[in-house]
């Protein structure tokens, strides 16, 4: 198969979809691999080192589109680059489409057979391809927040591990999946006081045994969201519904009982966000202040350390990767947990969350790839 990485687009997306390990793989599986000039080089990956995996190089972004089977990016694609995929192709990279109509549209058009990153299962339940990047999410979102949090920039002025004598910053944590996790692990740190709500007592009970007592857990009610955001210094939006839109579970309102400077991360955002209030922003202008907050909803917040995070996305990615450039659909058909991860095909959506959060008509991936 034809294997094809173009330059991300996004506003200061420095990550790339196939690092030189990863041709190497490929390659070395009879799969001929197209590398758009300068791809790699947000993390120091040079054209000679791609050519030296056995890739080859291409000029441009339309050179690799017409000349490949399978494109293998990191973000969504963008407008220019949608309209340039087509039916029999695969793509394979993050979507996000439950909040992004325009997006599915563009693909729904092209007819290409789409496989989201963030929707692929594994046999524990987990999202094996979304893991890594929400790590990366989780961890950036108290350096982000503690760097919002400075006066300079808007925040309070709170330091959020204190002084002696001066109490620490308070994080609170709205989702004790793999980004909650991390977030408070980071908080933790640097010597925050640390609260995760979560609607699972199993979960919190395992958080709670993680961290030895060491963060305060609490279920996540009404009352108790409130109570906790109301007294927080930073609050990180780590909720997650696999493929679907996230729920907004801080409200507008909710902002006038919160401490004036205080700050918001809505790790969420990729899938619409978890607060009423958050809209997408970019690396070049990561916040903005509504009601006296600070808000910081950058959409691609681990595009800000690249050669952490293209590694750690390859490294997930390379195994179902290399199933669909060796069998095509057919390891759609043989694989349950990419059969998860495939959200459109052929001008069908195939993922019930997306179809139901835009109101389309969903078929199943089964009856789609048969058709």
């Amino acid at each position: 198969m034809r294997i094809g990485c173009p330059k991300e687009i996004k506003n200061h997306e420095y990550r790339v979809g196939l690092t030189p390990a990863s041709v190497r793989e490929y390659v070395a599986h009879g799969h001929s691999v197209l590398v758009e000039t300068n791809a790699g080089a947000g993390i120091g990956a040079l054209d000679a080192d791609y050519t030296a995996a056995g890739a080859r190089i291409a000029a441009t972004a339309s050179e690799v589109f017409q000349n490949s089977d399978m494109i293998v990016k990191v973000k969504e694609p963008q407008p220019s680059e949608w309209v340039q995929l087509r039916e029999g192709q695969i793509l394979y990279t993050y979507l996000h489409l439950a909040p992004d109509p325009e997006q599915t549209k563009g693909l729904l058009a092209s007819g290409v057979t789409a496989v989201a990153y963030e929707t692929v299962t594994d046999d524990r339940g987990g999202l094996p391809l979304l893991a890594p990047m929400s790590e990366v999410a989780g961890r950036l979102s108290i350096q982000a927040g503690a760097t919002a949090l400075q006066k300079a920039n808007g925040g309070r002025g709170v330091l959020l591990g204190g002084v002696p004598g001066v109490l620490p910053g308070k994080v609170v944590v709205i989702g004790g999946g793999v980004v909650g996790l991390h977030a408070a692990r980071m908080a933790i740190g640097l010597g925050a006081d640390v609260t995760i709500l979560d609607r699972s007592l199993p979960r919190l009970r395992q958080l709670d045994d993680i961290f030895n007592g060491g963060v305060h857990t609490r279920f996540s009610s009404i009352e108790a969201l409130e109570n906790e955001v109301f007294r927080a210094d930073l609050v990180i939006g780590a909720v997650l519904i696999p493929g679907a839109a996230a729920p907004k579970l801080v409200t507008r309102k909710m902002l006038g009982g919160m401490k004036k400077g205080a700050v918001i991360v809505d790790v969420a955002i990729d899938q619409g966000g978890c607060f009423e209030t958050s809209h997408a922003t970019t690396h070049s202008d990561p916040t903005y202040e509504i009601d006296g907050i600070i808000h910081y909803c950058v959409a691609n917040m681990p595009g800000a350390v690249p050669v952490t995070s293209a590694h750690a996305l390859n490294n997930a990615t390379i195994a179902h990767g290399l199933a669909l450039a060796d069998k095509g659909a057919q390891a759609i058909l043989a694989d349950r947990h990419l059969r998860n991860g495939l959200n459109i095909h052929r001008g069908k959506v195939t993922n019930r969350p997306v179809a139901e959060a835009l109101g389309l008509e969903m078929v199943e991936p089964e009856a789609a790839l048969a058709a």
